[in-house]
C-alpha cells in the first residue's frame, strides 16, 4: 500500500497564499510584483522623469564638485590640476571668528523667523476659512499671496518707500513736527525688519498650504463637537490644530533642513546700509570670503559646512517627528 506524505498544514493560510509557497513563491512574487507596477505606474514614471533629470544635471552631478572644499583650487587648472590639501580649509574656516559670527546671525534670524512664520500663516488659514462668501475669501487669498511672487529687489524697495529716511513714514513724521527715523539703516532691528520682510512676502504662501490641510479635515467632527456642547475654541484646539499638526510638523523639518540658508539675495541688497557686524550670513560670507576673492577651496569648505548641518538638523528633526506620532519627511525603515 502506497503512503502519500502529506504536506504540512501552515499556522498561516493566508499569508502563505499571499507570498507564495516556499522559495519560488517569494520569487514569484518579486520579479512579477516588479513587472505589475511597472505595468500599471508606468506613465507616472514617464511624467516624473524631466523632473529626475533637471535634479540630476543641476543639483546632484554639480554636488561632485564639492571636492574642492579639500583642495587649494584653482579654475585655472581645474580640479584635477589643483592641489589636495585635506582639512586645511575646514581648519581655516572654524578658526575664523567672522565665520562663527556669520553662522550666529544666520541660526539667530532662522529662530525668529521660525517662531513668527507659522503662527502668522495658521491665523490668516483660519482667518480666511471662517469667511463665508468664496468671492471675498478668493479676493484675500489672492491679495495675500500676490507678495510670494515678488523679487527681493521690489520687497526691499517697497520697504524703504514706506519706513526709510526718505519713506512715507519719515515724512509723515517731519510734517508732524517729529524727528524722522529710518529704520532700515538701523542693526539693532535689522533682525525684526528681515523677519518682517519674509512675513510679509511668504505668509500667503503658508497660508495656502494650512487653508489646503484644513479642507482636509471631516466636517463631521466639527458637527459632532458642536452637538457635544464644544464652542469655538475648545473646537478648534481638539480639531483644528490636531488636524493640522502634520503639515506643520512636515514644514518645520523642511525649514530646519534650510536653518543655514536664510536668503542670499535679502541680505545682500541690505548689507551695506546696516553693516556687516548685523546683516553678514553664511550665504554672504561665502560671496564675500570665497567667491568674491577667488578662495574657491575656502567658500566650498563653508557650503559644504552648511549641507551638512542642514542634513543632521533633517534627520534630528524626522526622528523627533517619528517619535511624536507623526510621519515626517520619509517614514521609518
Amino acid at each position: 500500500m502506497t503512503t502519500v506524505a502529506k504536506r504540512p498544514l501552515s499556522a498561516d493560510p493566508v499569508a502563505e497564499a499571499r507570498t507564495g509557497a516556499g522559495s519560488g513563491g517569494r520569487r514569484r512574487r518579486g520579479g512579477a510584483g516588479f513587472r505589475h507596477r511597472f505595468r500599471r505606474d508606468w506613465p507616472l514614471l514617464l511624467m516624473v522623469m524631466p523632473v529626475i533629470a533637471l535634479l540630476g544635471v543641476f543639483h546632484y552631478f554639480p554636488t561632485l564638485g564639492n571636492v574642492i572644499a579639500f583642495q587649494d583650487y584653482s579654475p585655472y587648472v581645474g580640479i584635477r590640476g589643483s592641489e589636495f590639501v585635506g582639512f586645511s580649509n575646514f581648519s581655516r574656516l572654524f578658526s575664523e571668528p567672522a565665520f562663527w559670527k556669520a553662522v550666529a546671525n544666520t541660526l539667530t534670524i532662522t529662530a525668529v523667523q521660525l517662531a513668527f512664520f507659522f503662527p502668522i500663516p495658521i491665523a490668516l488659514a483660519l482667518l480666511l476659512n471662517s469667511v463665508l462668501s468664496v468671492r471675498l475669501r478668493t479676493l484675500i487669498q489672492g491679495v495675500v499671496y500676490l507678495p510670494h511672487f515678488f523679487s527681493w529687489v521690489l520687497v526691499v524697495s517697497l520697504f524703504q518707500q514706506m519706513i526709510g529716511g526718505a519713506g512715507l513714514l519719515a515724512q509723515s513724521l517731519r510734517a508732524n513736527g517729529y524727528e524722522a527715523v529710518d529704520l532700515m539703516t538701523k542693526p539693532d532691528t535689522f533682525i525684526l525688519l528681515v523677519t518682517a520682510q519674509s512675513i510679509w512676502k511668504d505668509a500667503g504662501w503658508g497660508m495656502i498650504v494650512f487653508l489646503a490641510a484644513l479642507s482636509t479635515i471631516n466636517p463631521a467632527l466639527y458637527e459632532a463637537a458642536a452637538a457635544d456642547g464644544a464652542n469655538r475654541w475648545r473646537r478648534l484646539w481638539h480639531i483644528t490644530l490636531p488636524g493640522l499638526r502634520p503639515v506643520i510638523v512636515l514644514l518645520l523639518i523642511l525649514r530646519l533642513g534650510d536653518a543655514l540658508t536664510v536668503g542670499f539675495e535679502q541680505f545682500i541688497l541690505q548689507r551695506s546700509a546696516v553693516g556687516g557686524n548685523a546683516a553678514e550670513v553664511l550665504d554672504t560670507y561665502v560671496y564675500y570670503q570665497g567667491l568674491l576673492v577667488g578662495d574657491f577651496g575656502y567658500g566650498a569648505a563653508a557650503g559644504l559646512f552648511k549641507g551638512v548641518v542642514g542634513l543632521v538638523l533633517v534627520l534630528v528633526a524626522n526622528r523627533f517627528a517619528h517619535m511624536v506620532g507623526e510621519q515626517g519627511v520619509y517614514s521609518r525603515s
